[in-house]
């Protein structure tokens, strides 16, 4: 019980959140990052330097851990890093670390390029060999609310027209995976999702006025399969409607 969970992007929106969670239930953690530790942190984790794109630093970050949770994410190379990931956890040692990785609510029906490597990366864990956990949610409330900040300096806020978004509160999902990294292997779990399905321009509203921007906003209906497959709900989970927060709960938490 005393080996360290390693969290992988443990310094992203994700695995900050995950980090804390372990760290509140008392469980020894190591961080990895690209970065080295910031000097003044004095927080009660390990430190692990690696970069999952080169595969440098991988062997030293898994040494001796008990579990991974698999945070770290890159719409260029998740399909590559996953699987030095695991093969590093193969040779860890046998039968490896409970590995523990989050994904995405939709990724077989949304034919985005990244719902594709996030497909693949699954697959990846699913034929590894090491004791797997998958956890899908829906789009995180902060992901969201960027979409719409992000074009602050624009006269107009482009949304999708004919979308339906689900969003879900990160720390809630840092609470799943802390819960599914501390029990036994699961394969793949029910999806997670946020309790409101929501128009994506009426989250675009809200955003708006809980950020003070006076925009208009202009919904765009777009062609192609991507566009029709997303109005038709790919990215939705109704029925896993498990989370608390709202949309609104979450632009008040933020001030």
């Amino acid at each position: 019980m005393n080996k360290p969970i390693l969290v992988t992007g443990g310094t992203g929106t994700l695995g900050r959140a995950v980090v804390a969670r372990l760290l509140a239930d008392g469980l020894p953690v190591r961080v990895m990052s690209r970065r080295p530790r910031r000097a003044g942190d004095d927080r009660p984790y390990e430190w692990a330097v690696c970069d999952l794109a080169k595969g440098t630093g991988l062997d030293a970050a898994l040494a001796d851990v008990r579990a991974v949770v698999h945070c770290a994410t890159n719409t260029r190379n998740d399909v590559a890093a996953t699987r030095r990931l695991v093969e590093a956890a193969r040779r860890s040692g046998s039968p490896g670390p409970h590995l523990v990785y989050i994904s995405i609510v939709g990724i077989d029906k949304v034919p985005l390029p990244y719902y594709r490597s996030k497909r693949e990366a699954e697959r990846i864990i699913r034929e590894s060999g090491l004791p797997w956990t998958i956890l899908r949610t829906t789009q995180f409330h902060d992901l969201v609310a960027t979409m719409t900040t992000v074009q602050r300096r624009l006269p107009v806020v482009l949304t999708l027209s004919g979308v339906r978004v689900q969003p879900v509160e990160v720390t809630e999902v840092a609470d799943r995976l802390a819960e599914l990294v501390q029990g036994a292997p699961a394969g793949r779990v029910p999806d997670m999702a946020g309790p409101e399905v929501r128009d994506a321009r009426d989250l675009a509203a809200a955003t708006l006025r809980a950020t003070g921007l006076h925009r208009r906003i202009v919904p765009l209906r777009l062609p192609g399969k991507i566009a029709r497959t997303l109005r038709a709900g790919g990215i939705l989970a109704p029925d896993r409607a498990v989370g608390k927060a709202t949309f609104e709960q979450y632009l008040a938490g933020r001030g």
